[in-house]
């Protein structure tokens, strides 16, 4: 078919032609709305690099979560900040940590909503790194025993789901394995499967009190240039017992969410990270883009690529737009 017959313009002149036959279409269900939780009572501080985000003292983040679940949106994603931290992380693992005692409260005043625990030590170390050291090295297979430890303690707080993002090989087997011979074996696995050693993490670090003291996370993160190699990583995690994979940072890497889309049968999780927020955030303030169209033309662009869950600091904004 071509012009003059066929126009395409005739399926473009209203909003509901427009409607009727949109491709991909964007859900409150897709949502997953990342939260930062700390110690104390009534806190609720404003996070200078990531506009309209908080960090929440439990008290508060009751009514966050709240206002979350009456919005639609299905899940949220837990990041503690410890009162202390010390080499090996062990606030990660704790029963009275930050984590495990939120998860207790939301669950017992919001049951009808999913709490997903991350389940790493940044936030924990007194040296900001992913895992245990050995000199100046993350040592690998003697930090799988701790981030099993920490799933489970989330497990026992009442956790419905856990998603691992340290990047350390074969963090997925141990967690599976430990949940399983603890009686956990309905608690489904989220795997940060391919996840890059990206700056857009930057405004995170700000919120999670979490940044290396020294070098970088490029020895365990993914290097950007990489494409071939989150297929292996991913599938490694396929094969360990993930039930979700996630690809992150999104925007930067959409033909990744693409790919894993098209090459494994499993939920394709992707998470719209801090910089990509910050970024609209900032170029709305300053009068350079229509922040909500914008918000809502990226959230769309991941759901295009493959994305079946879309972890967002946008959560709540678009949510109330898409209701």
């Amino acid at each position: 078919m071509n012009f003059p017959d066929y126009r395409p313009r005739r399926l473009r002149k209203n909003d509901i032609l427009r409607g009727m036959i949109r491709e991909t279409k964007l859900s409150v269900d897709d949502l997953v709305c990342p939260l930062f939780v700390t110690h104390g009572s009534g806190v609720k501080t404003p996070i200078a690099s990531m506009p309209g985000q908080f960090q929440f003292s439990i008290d508060t983040l009751v009514g966050e979560v709240t206002k979350i679940r009456d919005l639609g949106i299905p899940a949220i994603l837990l990041f503690g900040i410890p009162e202390t931290k010390d080499e090996e992380g062990s606030g990660a693992w704790s029963e009275d940590g930050i984590i495990q005692q939120a998860v207790r409260e939301i669950k017992a005043q919001i049951p009808d909503i999913l709490v997903i625990t991350d389940v790493c030590l940044c936030e924990y170390t007194s040296h900001g790194h992913c895992g245990v050291l050995d000199d100046s090295e993350v040592d690998n297979d003697a930090t799988l025993e701790l981030l099993a430890r920490t799933a489970l303690s989330h497990a026992l707080a009442g956790a419905d789901m856990v998603a691992p993002s340290a990047m350390m090989d074969g963090q997925v087997c141990a967690i599976r394995d430990v949940l399983d011979e603890a009686g956990f074996g309905d608690i489904p696995i989220m795997a940060y499967a391919a996840k890059y050693a990206s700056c857009f993490y930057g405004p995170f670090r700000d919120a999670a009190e979490g940044a290396p003291q020294f070098g970088d996370r490029t020895s365990y993160q993914m290097d950007p240039p990489n494409g071939r190699e989150a297929i292996r990583e991913i599938a490694l995690d396929v094969a360990e017992g993930a039930d979700i994979i996630m690809v992150k940072p999104a925007l930067p890497y959409l033909d990744i969410i693409r790919m894993a889309k098209d090459e494994f049968d499993l939920p394709v999780a992707a998470y719209n990270v801090s910089g990509e927020f910050a970024m609209i955030k900032a170029a709305d303030k300053l009068g350079w883009l229509d922040g909500k169209r914008a918000m809502m033309e990226a959230l769309v662009s991941i759901k295009r690529a493959g994305a079946d869950i879309i972890i967002t600091y946008f959560a709540q904004e678009a949510a109330a737009l898409l209701r």
